[in-house]
């Protein structure tokens, strides 16, 4: 079984729909993680009311945040479990409880407005993932996570110790929380390549000159991520400040 794993910060449905309904015609991927929705599902009626082969669930208010997470039914045969962990506030998380995992679309904060709150959130995912590797539990956690990882994860121009999302708190939390059975997948398949940036300045044409940062991420708990075979930033695609990245394994 081949399964096909897609998340993309698109900053706006209403703005980036069409292009969404394209990706979803061209790339069919099995599970689809949005965040950035900025949109209540009042505002959503043609996505909330059903997509063609998809179960969907879309976690949003107006004009700030939101996530949204997309099922294949050849994936989940029946409507899988949506749901918010205890930590979720602005409308960041979404859940689904597959047969073959526990999917989760995320948004972290930013950090620049209230960086506790950021703080907050890495620590709550990190015990979801905790709470996954004690029970044995897949999980596949996508999103935009706002930390580049590494000083790999950025541009040089754009690399800056004290700057939110490459902070060394932020990333030792980051640390941790693959240190609960999660793997990059994208970084696991490309361990030492530069320019995978996934998210670019919107000006001085950035994203045209691959002046970025990696701060979207595909997290697959070791047993799935082993049977990875791609992961990869689409920065072709959309007008978003973000591409999709996309990721296929092998089951």
């Amino acid at each position: 079984m081949r399964l096909t794993v897609a998340t993309w910060n698109v900053n706006g449905i209403r703005a980036r729909q069409e292009q969404v309904q394209v990706f979803l015609e061209q790339r069919q991927p099995d599970l689809l993680c949005l965040q950035e929705i900025k949109a209540a599902p009042e505002q959503l009626p043609v996505w909330v009311t059903g997509i063609d082969g998809y179960w969907s669930r879309w976690h949003g208010g107006k004009g700030y945040s939101g996530v949204a997470l997309l099922v294949r039914d050849t994936v989940a045969a029946h409507a899988p479990v949506f749901a918010h962990p205890a930590f979720d506030f602005e409308h960041r998380i979404v859940t689904a409880e597959l047969p073959q995992a526990t999917v989760a679309s995320v948004y972290v904060p930013n950090g620049g407005k209230d960086y506790d709150a950021k703080i907050r959130f890495l620590h709550g995912l990190t015990e979801l993932a905790a709470s996954h590797a004690a029970s044995g539990r897949p999980l596949i956690l996508c999103g935009d996570l706002n930390v580049a990882h590494r000083d790999l994860d950025v541009h040089p121009k754009e690399r800056k110790a004290t700057t939110i999302g490459q902070r060394d708190d932020e990333r030792a939390l980051f640390g941790g929380l693959l240190g609960h059975d999660l793997v990059d997948v994208q970084r696991a398949l490309n361990p030492d390549v530069p320019d995978l940036y996934s998210w670019w300045p919107p000006w001085r044409q950035m994203r045209e000159r691959n002046i970025g940062w990696r701060i979207d991420y595909i997290l697959a708990s070791g047993a799935l991520a082993g049977h990875a075979e791609t992961c990869v930033s689409h920065r072709e695609i959309g007008t978003s400040d973000h591409g999709p990245v996309v990721a296929t394994f092998e089951l």
